[in-house]
């Protein structure tokens, strides 16, 4: 099992980077490539292929108040849990070796609906209900000045700001995530992604009518090979929590 999960998680990595050749975004202090970055404080997921350098992830060190000109304490300081999912944004934009793979075409510094889970937006929105905002999209809704952004409207919390998890992820970073209709062919942000990352395709909204059908077979074919790595991941992740419980118990009787 374990052999075969291997080679699994191989197959999709190298998908994921012989597919889209390696490339990052084109983002001022971006590299062009992914490589390993390591001793890396924050966004330790891509140390092995990163896009972004060290010293960027020294500014995610909780807690975080500005990321570049951003500043993300524009309401008072962040909670500790609604911080970690920001930074896992932040990361995978930043960082990621996936994530140009859903690179802007009108804006090659950006990202165009990369698909999240559901359930990750809902956690998201959960973990940050209580914090305060004065903006819904991030990109759009500040005013901005030499100095960085500033709130041009008052502060209210993020269960007031957006509807639930979907309209939080679809409108705080602008048209730079949706949520997937699928809840095995998304992305988490976590290690799980790199299973996944083969069944993950940007969105071509110019097919024609006529490939319509094949291309729902293909999707199909797609979500159940998915869930049968899920499935198997999901087990093997079980069999190691049972392996971990004896050798406590063990460690216990001694």
């Amino acid at each position: 099992m374990r052999l075969l999960l291997a080679a699994l998680g191989l197959l999709a990595i190298f998908c994921s980077v012989s597919c889209h050749k390696g490339a990052c975004l084109e983002r001022m202090g971006h590299k062009k490539s992914p490589s390993e970055e390591p001793d890396m404080p924050e966004c330790q997921l891509y140390s092995n292929a990163s896009c972004c350098y060290r010293n960027f992830t020294e500014q995610l060190q909780s807690p975080v108040s500005k990321v570049d000109n951003m500043f993300w304490d524009k309401c008072g300081n962040i909670s500790h849990r609604c911080e970690k999912f920001m930074k896992r944004i932040e990361c995978f934009y930043q960082c990621s070796p996936y994530a140009s793979r859903w690179k802007n075409p009108n804006y090659p510094v950006g990202l165009l609906h990369a698909p999240l889970c559901l359930s990750f937006c809902d956690d998201w929105f959960e973990a940050c209900k209580d914090d305060l905002t004065c903006a819904k999209n991030w990109l759009a809704d500040f005013e901005w000045n030499y100095d960085g952004n500033h709130c041009k409207n008052s502060c209210i919390p993020y269960s007031k700001m957006y509807a639930n998890g979907t309209d939080l992820c679809q409108s705080m970073w602008g048209h730079s995530f949706t949520v997937a209709s699928s809840e095995c062919r998304c992305l988490r942000l976590d290690e799980r992604d790199k299973a996944v990352m083969k069944y993950l395709k940007p969105d071509d909204s110019s097919s024609s009518s006529s490939s319509s059908s094949s291309s729902s077979s293909s999707q199909s074919s797609e979500e159940k090979s998915c869930k049968r790595v899920m499935a198997a991941l999901q087990k093997e992740k079980e069999e190691e929590a049972k392996e971990q419980e004896k050798e406590s118990e063990l460690l216990e009787n001694e």
